[in-house]
């Protein structure tokens, strides 16, 4: 993940003048492929890299049609926008700040996606799922711990089954991440800065 783009990096401007800040994510590919959509600037909010997606959703190019996703801490959307672009079946977003919830349901809904925004707090909204996903995006923001007690409520409110694809994106020097019961790895990628892979249920 990068920090925002340059359209997204903050300008002094006087307090008179301080507008919401707001910059893009470009779909990669599937029916809305080149799309750019407006994201918000707020803190803590990291769009996935395109390059980053580009090797995520190579890996599960077999597994996203169809698909019913989560994506535990949204920001922008982008993991789950890109899902749904590619012919995911539903992907249900949460998101805790409420104005980049707002927007991400207003791109949703000029893409006509099947999807719901849930705002909230991404460990308590997962205490309200009933029905297990088939693809789950955990990508919180860096230096909160999020991963492994996202990863232990996953699994304690059967929001997992057999073949369910977890991607997990943390920075490197985080914790060591503790997979759930019955998880492997089937890919992971490492770079100086960030450690993400991708985790299957038996």
């Amino acid at each position: 993940m990068i920090a925002l783009s340059a359209s997204m990096k903050r300008v002094s401007q006087s307090p008179r003048k301080q507008q919401p800040k707001t910059g893009q994510i470009r779909v990669i590919a599937g029916q809305w492929r080149g799309r750019k959509l407006p994201v918000s600037d707020v803190e803590g909010l990291r769009p996935t890299t395109d390059r980053n997606k580009e090797t995520l959703f190579n890996w599960m190019m077999n597994d996203v049609r169809d698909a019913r996703c989560l994506d535990v801490f949204a920001g922008s959307g982008g993991l789950g926008i890109e899902a749904l672009s590619r012919y995911a079946k539903h992907c249900v977003f949460f998101e805790k700040d409420k104005r980049a919830a707002t927007l991400l349901r207003k791109n949703l809904q000029t893409l006509e996606a099947s999807a719901d925004v849930i705002q909230g707090d991404a460990l308590s909204l997962l205490n309200d799922q009933r029905q297990p996903f088939d693809i789950v995006f955990v990508d919180p923001p860096f230096g909160m711990n999020l991963v492994n007690p996202t990863l232990t409520s996953l699994s304690q409110n059967q929001l997992l089954a057999s073949g369910s694809l977890i991607y997990i994106e943390q920075e490197s020097q985080a914790s060591d991440i503790m997979l759930p019961p019955a998880c492997r790895i089937i890919k992971e990628k490492r770079l100086p800065q960030l450690h993400y892979l991708l985790v299957e249920m038996d």
